[in-house]
C-alpha cells in the first residue's frame, strides 16, 4: 500500500511520537528515582492491568462482570490515564474487531504484517473507524452513560491523562519539600516521579495493548477451532495481564477469565476473583460448557 501524506492521522502520529519521546528521558540519569520505579511498576498494573485490562476490555467491552457504578466509573478514568482514547470509541474499536476478525474489515488484524496490527493501523485515517459512526454502531451502551458521554464529547480523557502526570510531578515535589530538601532536590524527584510514572509508563502500557492485537494474532497455539486466526501467545500471556491468551478469548469473548489452563496465568483475572471475594465484581461471567468443549488440535506457529 502507498501510503500519501494526507492519510496520515497526524493527531494520533505526533502524539505517539510526543510520548515515546519523553519516554526516552528515563534513560537521563538525573531523572533516576527508585520512587519513579516504584511508581513506573505500580502504575503498570494499576492503571494497564485495571484499567485498560479489566476496565476497557473485559468490564465495558465484553461485560464480562458487573460492578458498583462508584467503581465503574473510577476504572474507566484509570484506563483515561493510559491515553488510549475514552472508553466508549476504545470499546468500539474492540467490538468491530471482534465482528470482524482477520478479515478486510478488522481495524488491525495483522494481515498486512506485524507492524501493522502493532501500530500501523493507529497511524493512518480509516473511514470505517470515524469517531461517531463507529461509536454509534458499537458502543451505545456506553452512551447512555453521562460520564462515558462526557469523555467522549468534550475529550475529557485528554485532561486525565495530562492531569495524572501532573499529579505525579507535584507528589514527588512535596514529598521532597515534606522530607526536608532542597526545592531543586525536591524538583528532580517530582520530574523523576513524572517521567517514570507518566511517560515511560505509558508507552509500556501501550505495548502491551498493541502486542495482543500484533504478535497473539501472528504466533503461538490455539486451544480452540475459531473463524479467525487468534493464538495464545505464552510471553504475551505472561506479561500482557492475561489477554494473551487471545484465542481462548476469541473462543468465549464475554468470559472474564482468559486463562483456560492451569498454567496459563492470567493477572487480571486473578484482580477480578479478588473482587467477587469482596462483594465488588458480580454477575461475572465464566468460560461456557461450550466453547470449553471445542477443542482445537493443538498447533504452534
Amino acid at each position: 500500500m502507498q501510503l500519501k501524506w494526507s492519510a496520515v492521522n497526524w493527531r494520533n502520529t505526533l502524539f505517539f511520537l510526543f510520548v515515546h519521546l519523553l519516554a526516552l528521558l528515563a534513560f537521563v540519569p538525573w531523572l533516576f528515582s527508585w520512587a519513579g520505579v516504584a511508581l513506573c511498576a505500580a502504575g503498570i498494573f494499576l492503571f494497564g492491568t485495571v484499567g485498560m485490562s479489566i476496565g476497557y476490555h473485559r468490564l465495558f467491552t465484553h461485560r464480562g462482570f458487573s460492578c458498583p457504578p462508584w467503581l465503574e466509573r473510577t476504572i474507566a478514568v484509570l484506563g483515561c490515564c493510559c491515553g488510549e482514547e475514552a472508553p466508549a470509541f476504545w470499546v468500539a474499536v474492540h467490538r468491530r474487531h471482534h465482528h470482524h476478525s482477520d478479515d478486510d474489515h478488522d481495524p488491525h488484524s495483522p494481515l498486512s504484517g506485524f507492524l501493522w496490527g502493532h501500530i500501523g493501523w493507529l497511524l493512518v485515517k480509516d473511514p470505517e473507524l470515524n469517531r461517531h459512526k463507529v461509536i454509534d454502531r458499537y458502543a451505545r451502551d456506553l452512551m447512555r452513560d453521562s460520564f462515558h458521554a462526557w469523555l467522549v464529547r468534550h475529550d475529557a480523557w485528554i485532561g486525565l491523562f495530562f492531569l495524572s502526570w501532573m499529579l505525579f510531578f507535584v507528589s514527588g515535589l512535596c514529598a521532597g519539600i515534606f522530607l526536608g530538601w532542597s526545592f531543586g532536590e525536591a524538583a528532580q524527584l517530582g520530574w523523576s516521579m513524572l517521567i517514570w510514572g507518566g511517560p515511560l509508563r505509558t508507552v509500556i502500557v501501550w505495548h502491551q495493548t498493541w502486542f495482543i492485537n500484533s504478535a497473539a494474532h501472528l504466533w503461538g497455539y490455539r486451544n480452540y477451532e475459531t473463524q479467525d486466526l487468534s493464538r495464545n501467545n505464552i510471553w504475551t500471556g505472561v506479561l500482557c495481564n492475561g489477554d494473551g491468551w487471545h484465542n481462548n478469548h476469541h473462543a468465549d469473548p464475554s468470559s472474564a477469565m482468559h486463562g483456560h489452563k492451569w498454567w496459563e496465568i492470567d493477572l487480571s483475572w486473578t484482580v477480578i476473583r479478588s473482587l467477587m471475594l469482596i462483594g465488588l465484581a458480580r454477575d461475572v461471567v465464566m468460560p461456557s460448557p461450550p466453547a470449553v468443549c471445542q477443542k482445537a488440535t493443538a498447533e504452534t506457529v
